[in-house]
């Protein structure tokens, strides 16, 4: 028996970043509430060595886009990583939506073992479509999306569970 590979992508792409679009929305607000400087959230870390929160939102989007691109087929859009505010994240995020709901769900149906080529030089890796979604881009993505929601929380906005899980 297939999974279908579009419902175990899109939609979950999509509950997702539309959680992580209203966390931004909260952090925004809570800045302004707690007058915060914005940065002191956007710049964010949970370890030094690891990337702030604008970052882990751009990576979020990214795995997502790729995601999609990659099983579908189709080039996978190239965005500038020049946000620097919470409406620029918004954005990117709204854009990242738009993408992922232009892809063929048919061509993401067919993606089961399809190629899929991640990296390049020494770090070039190639799967099938299904390992590529359950053990590559899903967990990337989630790690991601999760850190973002992690740098949030423990910067003090008030946010459980069901803020990250969001509706589905």
């Amino acid at each position: 028996m297939n999974i279908s590979m579009y419902t175990a992508s899109v939609p979950v792409f999509r509950q997702i970043l539309g959680s992580l679009a209203a966390l931004l929305d909260k952090a925004e607000s809570h800045a302004d509430l707690k007058k915060i400087d914005p940065d002191a959230l956007l710049q964010a870390r949970l370890f030094p060595d690891m990337f702030p929160l604008v970052r882990q939102v751009q990576l979020a989007t990214d795995f997502a886009k790729g995601a999609a691109a990659r099983l579908a087929g189709v080039e996978v859009p190239r965005y500038e990583d020049v946000e620097k505010d919470f409406a620029g994240l918004q954005a990117r995020l709204q854009k990242t939506l738009a993408f992922i709901d232009s892809v063929p769900r048919e061509a993401i149906e067919d993606s089961f073992d399809r190629e899929v080529t991640v990296g390049s030089g020494a770090n070039q890796r190639q799967f099938t479509g299904l390992p590529y979604l359950v053990h590559y881009a899903l967990p990337q993505f989630y790690f991601h999306a999760t850190t973002a929601y992690d740098i949030l929380r423990h910067n003090g906005l008030e946010i459980g569970k069901k803020d990250f899980i969001g509706s589905f």
